[in-house]
């Protein structure tokens, strides 16, 4: 991901800190958004979905603590990063950050190369976090989740809906074998009516697509993806 494709939410009550911090993640060649209180920062993190959000404790209208709160509880907020800046030392403080879903603390004032090197580490788990539940790798394959998309050993492909989702869900328990009725149920949905070649068909084009070798069929049971 290119640092232009990356948002960070910088929410302090004091202008001149905004102003400073806005100046140098700008500089490092991120977007950057800002907002001066708690109300403010949910707002905008609904709105804008920020990859990071850099978050003073102590503000008006609603603190810090309470706006990691509301943010955390956000569908679609899940892997966002969120890091407290704030004067405030003392041991309380940190600890309910941390009890209000925080990833981090930053005590200010903060040094700009500081600053960029602490971003850094914590894009890197905003990435990991993102790998772990919408992308990941099985052998020669890697599947994204929100994309619909893959790739075999290196060479990208968009699958139609109901093949993405039958390798998905094959892929999610390499070597078990799905049975036919829970493979219509899971992909197709028990309300609908397909006929009884669908799921041999979506296979067959897995298998030209990906490779005979990687799917396996259990004759009266069902599927099964292979991975050694």
């Amino acid at each position: 991901m290119k640092k232009s494709d990356i948002t960070i939410l910088v929410v302090d009550d004091d202008p001149d800190i905004l102003e400073i911090l806005s100046y140098n993640l700008n500089a490092e060649g991120y977007k950057v958004i800002t907002a001066e209180d708690g109300v403010q920062a949910v707002k905008k993190a609904k709105k804008k979905k920020p990859h990071l959000v850099i978050l003073d404790v102590m503000m008006p209208e609603m603190d810090g603590i309470e706006a990691c709160e509301q943010i955390r509880e956000t569908k679609g907020l899940e892997n966002t990063v969120i890091t407290f800046l704030t004067a405030r030392g003392e041991d309380y403080s940190q600890v309910a950050g941390f009890d209000a879903g925080a990833d981090d603390y930053i005590t200010k004032p903060v040094k700009p190369k500081v600053l960029m090197s602490k971003v850094k580490a914590l894009l890197r788990r905003f990435k990991s976090n993102v790998s772990e539940k919408n992308i990941y790798k099985i052998g020669g394959i890697v599947i994204n989740r929100d994309e619909y998309k893959i790739s075999s050993d290196g060479i990208e492909m968009t699958l139609p809906r109901k093949e993405f989702e039958l390798l998905s869900l094959l892929t999610s328990e390499p070597n078990k074998v799905f049975k036919r009725d829970d493979i219509l149920n899971t992909v197709w949905g028990s309300e609908v009516v397909v006929g009884g070649r669908t799921i041999d068909v979506h296979i067959r084009k897995l298998r030209e697509k990906l490779g005979d070798d990687k799917f396996k069929t259990v004759k009266g049971v069902g599927y099964k993806f292979v991975h050694e």
